[in-house]
């Protein structure tokens, strides 16, 4: 099973390398399969490579599933 998530890109570096918040976490990852990438920008991260960027809107409302998917994680049914 492969996983994809939306990230926010936070910080650009030299050659085709970034700086994303996952989360609240930072992670440094690769640009070298999208092009066009902006401090701010969304894109699709798998297995440290951004594969797409994303719209704005779109990687918002994925978060948002993804935070309430965690909240109700562990909870049982009643």
């Amino acid at each position: 099973m492969c996983l994809a998530i939306p990230v926010k890109v936070v910080e650009l570096h030299d050659g085709d390398q970034a700086t994303v918040d996952v989360g609240g976490v930072r992670k440094e990852i690769s640009l070298a399969l999208v092009d066009g990438i902006a401090v701010g920008d969304y894109v699709i991260l798998h297995v440290g490579y951004a594969i797409q960027k994303l719209d704005p809107e779109e990687a918002e409302k994925t978060l948002a599933l993804f935070a309430e998917l965690g909240e109700n994680m562990g909870t049982a049914p009643a």
